[in-house]
């Protein structure tokens, strides 16, 4: 691979046979036709969840919609556009937690196919509803089941099959696709919404079959992970599916470099793992809680209080169209991932959510002002037919942009990938899970409350998630390792030897630190290098 012959040989890299080996082999290609494929057909998982987001944003909106499921056929009100919305999320949080079970005894891609199915079956709850409105949100729990575990299984199968190179860009697509399901979704909102009757929002449901039908089906075609393979006893199939998503025979040094570092780290790792273990093994209270924390920190940026509730709040701002400005957000949003794809790649990892984050502190900061003080100039912000000032409703939506540019070339691709990196293959779904679980809970709680929030508070709730997005920043800086460039069993090395974040750029394994085998004590402590936490 690129990573390997770029880095200058030394004994704590590699033997020198070995690295000689690896110069005398042929190129290995980073992208190739399969990976591609496997890139895309993959990242569907975030299709679904974006389509979904961002098809209940508008036929919120829709009048047919009101007038089946608002009370007394009027306003949805809080309550019931709360359970809308966030019992999809509710939904994702149970199935990112029992999805790390089945994922690990039946299979990445095949696991992925079954939650498809499952997801398909709540949609046809959904769009058959006629007047009961519970139905609804019921029909979104079940959706959410599938969507929450592909958000786990997706990124686990992209992380454990990418040739390491474009690894972070193929995990990050998950977020582009997700960018794509919303814009879409807007877009077909937009055509929509004039239609008169249930058509205007049963089009846009309908519509949602598309996805899971194709990467349910699809899936199927592709090879299981290459470490699944391997715990799995099944070596020649690692071999093989590694082989080709690299473009080069089964016997090339860079396949068998990737599997004896696969080998080694699964020495150690042979034995059965009960859940505690993600807290109790090497280094893995600190990671695990803080990929729950990024998760987290995800939702807490604020962003889905766009997406989600978009098309109200620039109505609010007092918006001819609203749909107009959410599909402009959602084209912004989906094409300032395309930028975050090759920032993570470019910058690394780190730098990255750090700026991220700084900017977006900015951006809510000054939407939260102009809501606050500027937007109602007779400080009547409840009353729903307040007069507004058009230019401080422009200068929001220009910022409320603003941010999702930050947010999707940031924060948005780049923690999926970092958790999808973070933890070791014996850990990695249970972890990932835990993790995955920490983004839809906020992500329910930010769903369901928003509309109690903002009738209480209104933009001010803007300075909350300003002051997230300056933890985030603050917390990368402080605890997240840069692992651009790296295999996994590296990662999971900086993370059990407690190499400070900061410095971890320019880290080098020495020799032995891959068997398998846990640092010593006294090395750690030796060493000006590394961070005991």
């Amino acid at each position: 691979m690129d990573q390997f012959e770029s880095r200058k040989p030394s004994a704590t890299t590699m033997p020198d046979s070995h690295h000689d080996a690896m110069k005398e082999a042929p190129p290995v290609h980073a992208v190739n036709f399969r990976v591609l494929i496997m890139g895309l057909l993959v990242s569907m998982g975030g299709f679904i969840f974006g389509y979904e987001g961002g098809a209940i944003s508008g036929y919120l909106q829709m009048n047919d919609f009101i007038s089946r499921f608002g009370e007394h056929g009027e306003a949805l009100g809080k309550v019931r556009t709360g359970c809308m919305v966030a019992f999809l999320c509710a939904g994702c949080l149970i199935g990112a937690l029992v999805s790390a079970p089945i994922a690990d005894k039946y299979g990445r891609k095949y696991s992925i196919t079954f939650w498809n199915v499952i997801y398909i079956v709540g949609n046809i709850v959904a769009i058959t509803a006629r007047t009961t409105w519970y139905q609804v949100p019921l029909a979104r729990l079940v959706g959410g089941l599938g969507i929450g575990a592909l958000s786990v299984l997706t990124p686990m199968y992209q992380s454990e099959t990418s040739p390491r190179q474009v690894r972070g860009m193929l995990v990050s697509a998950y977020q582009l696709f997700i960018t794509l399901g919303i814009f879409t979704a807007y877009c077909i909102n937009y055509g929509t919404e004039s239609i008169s009757g249930a058509a205007s929002w049963r089009i846009t449901m309908g519509c949602g079959f598309i996805a899971p039908a194709i990467m349910g089906l699809g899936v199927l075609t592709l090879r299981e992970s290459p470490r699944w393979d391997f715990r799995h006893g099944r070596t020649d199939e690692a071999e093989t599916t590694l082989a080709l998503l690299s473009g080069v025979d089964r016997t090339h040094p860079t396949v068998q470099h990737e599997i004896s570092d696969i080998r080694k780290q699964l020495a150690a790792e042979h034995a059965e793992q009960a859940w505690h273990e993600v807290f109790t093994g090497p280094a893995m209270m600190r990671r695990t809680l803080l990929g729950m924390a990024l998760q987290a920190l995800q939702q807490l940026t604020g962003a889905n209080f766009f997406f989600y509730y978009g098309t109200q709040i620039f109505a609010a701002v007092g918006l001819s169209n609203s749909y107009v400005t959410s599909m402009i957000l959602g084209a912004v949003n989906f094409a300032s991932t395309i930028v975050g794809l090759w920032i993570g790649q470019r910058f690394g990892r780190r730098p990255a959510l750090i700026v991220g984050g700084a900017w977006m502190f900015g951006c809510f900061l000054v939407f939260a002002s102009l809501g606050s003080f500027a937007l109602y100039p007779d400080n009547n912000p409840g009353d729903a037919n307040a007069r507004t000032n058009s230019g401080a409703g422009g200068a929001m939506i220009a910022f409320a942009c603003l941010f999702i540019f930050g947010f999707a070339t940031t924060w948005g691709p780049l923690v999926w990938a970092i958790v999808g990196e973070m933890f070791p293959s014996r850990y990695r779904a249970r972890s990932m899970a835990l993790c995955t679980a920490s983004n839809w809970l906020w992500n329910f709680l930010i769903s369901f409350f928003t509309p109690f929030i903002t009738d209480a508070i209104h933009y001010k709730y803007g300075y909350v998630f300003a002051a997230c997005c300056g933890a985030g920043a603050i917390i990368t800086y402080f605890f997240v390792v840069e692992s651009q460039g790296r295999s996994l069993e590296e990662v999971d090395t900086m993370y059990v030897e407690g190499v400070v974040p900061w410095k971890s750029k320019t880290w080098q394994a020495a020799e032995g630190q891959l068997d398998g085998s846990e640092p010593s004590a006294e090395k750690a402590d030796s060493s000006g290098e590394h961070l005991r936490v």
